[in-house]
């Protein structure tokens, strides 16, 4: 329930312009601006960022969890504070040194603020969007100081007066803490942004940063322009680098003292037939990777490692929390190291999607859950050619993952009775918040999978709705007597946050 402070601050921020703003206690600025956002009320929040009392501007602090941003309009007021911060800087560097606004902002973190790439939310804002938005306002200021000091040229013409003009005292300007997505439609706003904001009123700072179906000429031009102290991560997802593009980029990472997260999913790495070649390429990825001190989250979802994980990871200098290694076409001996390394201990996050457990894996991955069950939060196991009996012989293991949080099970072949089996023996991990299950096999209607005609594509047996109604029933009900009423079990593997590494 809302706060009565927050309850006058809504009735507040109502009314345009706010009358009481320039005699407004500086504690009562942040309440205000929550209220203003969640309410969708851009025009005053132009005015209080204009007016802003400190120098920082956190939205997440200032605006509360992510899941109350996704509900409420974003966009035009994420637009708003970036359009006043613009306006403001432009006023300093026209007014150099002048009194006239009380603004003391310095510092703009927007960092973040909730994804809406698919236009969810009617006035929702995508990363890639405000993205484009900050890289603008960059320019446009940078592009203003050039004009002004050129004006300024002009009219103190000879020496003298050029370098008086030269000399004018500089504002102070404003660092921006942004997470940033690029593709090739955005590659050129975002390339002049990042090399004017050294110099620049208006300086981007980037927190993380995603690029999709970029050169890697483009990728290490962004990577070189960024100021390397604020950088914690680098998702390359969705291009086809194989081990020679990495080769190129991986060293450009090594200017981040702060990168923690590297994602490189979808690389078209593919290591399984081995040639002199591809073992140039390990040794060359594995030493790069040792060259970055602080790494402790890797996504190499979807490369084919089959036995040279060993080699990839050996370089290492600290064990990694997260490892994602989902349809990589890992092998026993590949698991067998993991559970032997030092990286096992340390795991909080764990994807091994896509494998076949129901061969000589299933042995090596139980090994595996026994050394990072004291750390292990997530676990995900979709699509994993899982049965009834296989599910069986991971029980003892899962169930002395006391930290668990996250287990996904969608994919597998397992059917409502080792379902309800699983919930019954899980329901004494304290942390067990959300579980993942597949729709249960006893719940396919029996007749033969359907071929379309003139084409090779096989539908799926088709589920019977009824029988579907009925297991989900069973499992409703052994949760609601169970009394765990913080625990989710959903059959949608969609619709839910993943935990982030950084909110493990």
């Amino acid at each position: 329930s809302d706060s009565l402070l927050f309850l006058c601050a809504r009735r507040i921020v109502a009314h345009h312009p706010l009358p009481i703003l320039p005699a407004l206690p500086a504690h009562l600025y942040p309440i205000l601006f929550q209220a203003a956002f969640l309410d969708g009320r851009p025009l005053v929040l132009r005015d209080l960022v204009t007016a802003w009392p400190f120098p920082v501007l956190n939205f997440q602090r200032l605006v509360g969890r992510r899941e109350l941003l996704r509900d409420h309009p974003c966009k035009l007021c994420v637009q708003a504070v970036i359009l006043a911060v613009v306006a403001q800087l432009r006023r300093e560097l026209e007014e150099p040194g002048s009194d006239s606004s009380a603004c003391r902002l310095r510092v703009l973190d927007v960092t973040g603020v909730p994804d809406d790439p698919a236009g969810r939310a009617p006035d929702g804002m995508s990363v890639w969007s405000g993205t484009v938005a900050l890289a603008k306002a960059c320019v446009e200021v940078s592009k203003h100081q050039r004009e002004f000091q050129r004006r300024g040229s002009k009219r103190h013409k000879g020496r003298s007066g050029a370098a008086t003009a030269a000399a004018a005292p500089q504002p102070p300007g404003v660092d921006v803490h942004a997470d940033l997505f690029v593709n090739g439609t955005s590659y050129g706003i975002l390339r002049d942004a990042l090399q004017t904001a050294a110099a620049g009123p208006l300086r981007l700072k980037c927190r993380e940063f995603q690029a999709e179906k970029l050169s890697l000429a483009g990728i290490v031009s962004l990577l070189e322009s960024m100021d390397p102290s604020c950088v914690r991560r680098v998702d390359l997802r969705f291009r086809n680098l194989g081990l020679t593009g990495l080769s190129v980029i991986l060293p450009h990472l090594s200017r981040f003292p702060e990168l923690r997260s590297l994602k490189l999913q979808y690389s078209n790495v593919d290591v399984r037939r081995p040639t002199p070649e591809s073992a140039i390429g390990i040794r060359c990825l594995a030493g790069q990777l040792g060259m970055l001190p602080s790494l402790r989250e890797l996504n190499l979802g979807s490369s084919r490692l089959s036995g040279n994980l060993r080699q990839i990871l050996c370089d290492l200098q600290a064990p990694l929390e997260s490892l994602e290694l989902a349809f990589c076409s890992l092998v026993p001996a590949d698991l067998a190291f993991l559970s032997q390394s030092f990286h096992a201990p340390a795991l909080k996050r764990l994807d091994l999607s896509g494998h076949d457990f129901s061969q000589g894996l299933l042995e090596p991955l139980r090994l595996l859950l026994e050394e990072t069950s004291a750390s292990l939060l997530h676990l995900d196991l979709m699509e994993c050619r899982m049965a009834d009996s296989h599910l069986d012989a991971l029980l003892p293991t899962l169930r002395r993952c006391s930290r668990l949080r996250f287990l996904g099970l969608y994919g597998n072949s397992l059917s409502t009775a080792a379902l309800k089996d699983l919930l019954q023996k899980t329901l004494e991990l304290p942390d067990l918040h959300l579980v993942v299950y597949p729709f249960p096999v006893d719940c396919y209607k029996p007749e033969p999978p359907r071929r379309v005609p003139g084409s090779r594509r096989i539908y799926e047996e088709p589920m019977d709705g009824q029988l579907l109604a009925a297991a989900t029933a069973e499992i409703s009900q052994l949760l609601a007597n169970s009394g765990r009423t913080d625990l989710v079990w959903t059959y949608n593997p969609y619709g839910h946050g993943a935990l982030d590494y950084f909110s493990l």
